[in-house]
């Protein structure tokens, strides 16, 4: 299978799969460890093999520490005349995630000081955390909050914060060669669709579909784990071994109408940013933007101590869409035709990047006889057509400098064209491609 050649009707019915992943994921109440976590991981699985990971509470990774786990069975407000105005099992965003255990009553003043609301957007609920300090909030709607008359309040969230542990998830797809390529998508957050489930289940139809391919130069290693803290401590674990990573991206928000967006590594001249930038700029009409220290993941693996050739794929990056951390990243928010785009964006990248590679020309004297090879039209007098133009280009500039993504830009042909021609020269013997 030739996962390169997938239809646009096969993509669009692998949107509407991701987007029904989406739909089944949604309801649960993930966070930064526990049980929402392992029951997402549970669906992936489904899907795809995983090997988990379970790092303890209190170890210590690099200047961070693996949190308490926590777990909330309920959680509720009352109004003075008894009415529940607030109930976590209506909506997960209702409470701020790890909020510490509380039973109390008290007056609607000292209630508002644990109150968040969104007063631009009166009828969405934010998503709102405590992970590194002992506190407890509610969300809810401003309309909501504009509505609470004076009086005492009744509130409780059933929560518990005890030694557990942290969940890492990895699929790993072995490839010709021990060189990797990493994907990373996180899985922390509770019902937003967009911010992160889009990712997750885009990540997953990857990694099945790598597992698929008949081809495969690279290893493929896909890591599912929440944000910050997992990446922290992935790259504890593997501090060793991160040498093997010659290419990664980070996948985030994928599933809204905004156009793609590529953010670079550090490095900003990485292959896998010549690679996205130019499936994102030339194939799906987005656009590219340098690294930054703010974001998701990218920002570990691109701090200094590592440096790591990994970038970032979104449609409208964080903080630039109003529904960003918000009751309103929901079902409606993300559609099956999106999420089929992002897909064909992330699979074209990934298929290059196996494909892409410098070679070597074996006949670098003069122009060797490519019509008795089948390479050029026995029947002279016409124009080379760009398959013909291809491998002239490809024999002239494969001199173990340039990467066949470099020929077809200078050349300006089409990146497909350009490796059908370096897969016919290496089968005729002309080429072979390098370390």
């Amino acid at each position: 299978m030739n996962t390169a050649t997938a239809s646009l009707a096969e993509y669009a019915e692998l949107g509407r799969t991701a987007y029904a992943m989406i739909g089944e994921m949604y309801p649960i109440c993930r966070s930064i460890t526990g049980k929402g976590v392992r029951d997402t991981l549970d669906i992936l699985q489904r899907r795809i093999p995983l090997t988990r990971t379970e790092i303890a509470s209190g170890t210590p990774v690099f200047d961070w520490t693996i949190p308490l786990e926590w777990s909330i069975s309920a959680a509720y407000i009352n109004d003075p005349a008894g009415n529940r105005i607030v109930d976590f099992r209506e909506h997960n965003l209702h409470v701020v995630n790890y909020s510490v255990p509380v039973r109390a009553r008290m007056p609607l003043g000292e209630l508002r000081l644990h109150l968040h609301t969104l007063p631009a957007h009166p009828d969405w609920i934010p998503y709102r955390t405590t992970y590194y300090r002992e506190a407890w909030g509610f969300c809810m709607t401003q309309r909501q909050c504009d509505a609470l008359p004076d009086g005492d309040y009744e509130v409780c969230i059933d929560s518990r914060l005890a030694p557990g542990s942290l969940t890492l998830a990895e699929c790993v797809v072995p490839g010709a060669v021990a060189d990797e390529v990493l994907i990373y998508a996180h899985d922390c957050h509770p019902s937003l669709c967009n911010d992160n489930l889009a990712a997750l289940a885009l990540a997953t139809l990857l990694a099945q579909r790598r597992a698929l391919s008949t081809s495969r130069h690279y290893t493929w290693r896909f890591v599912f784990a929440p944000a910050t803290i997992g990446s922290i401590a992935w790259l504890q674990l593997n501090e060793a071994r991160v040498g093997l990573i010659r290419h990664g991206l980070v996948l985030a928000s994928l599933g809204d109408r905004g156009a793609l967006t590529y953010k670079r590594s550090r490095r900003g001249n990485a292959e896998i940013d010549r690679v996205c930038d130019y499936i994102v700029t030339t194939r799906h009409a987005g656009s590219s933007e340098d690294f930054s220290p703010y974001g998701y993941d990218e920002r570990q693996f691109c701090s200094p101590g590592f440096n790591l050739p990994v970038g970032r794929l979104t449609r409208t990056p964080n903080g630039r869409y109003a529904e960003y951390h918000t009751s309103a990243d929901n079902l409606d928010f993300v559609t099956a035709h999106a999420l089929s785009d992002s897909l064909r964006a992330c699979e074209a990248a990934l298929t290059l990047l196996d494909t892409n590679g410098r070679y070597l020309n074996l006949s670098p004297r003069c122009e060797p006889r490519l019509g008795p090879r089948g390479l050029f039209n026995l029947v002279g007098g016409h124009s080379p057509g760009d398959f013909e133009h291809a491998v002239l280009w490809v024999l002239n500039q494969s001199d173990g400098e340039s990467d066949l993504l470099a020929i077809s830009q200078k050349a300006r042909l089409d990146y497909s064209i350009v490796a059908s021609a370096a897969a016919a020269l290496v089968n005729a013997g002309l080429l072979r491609r390098l370390p």
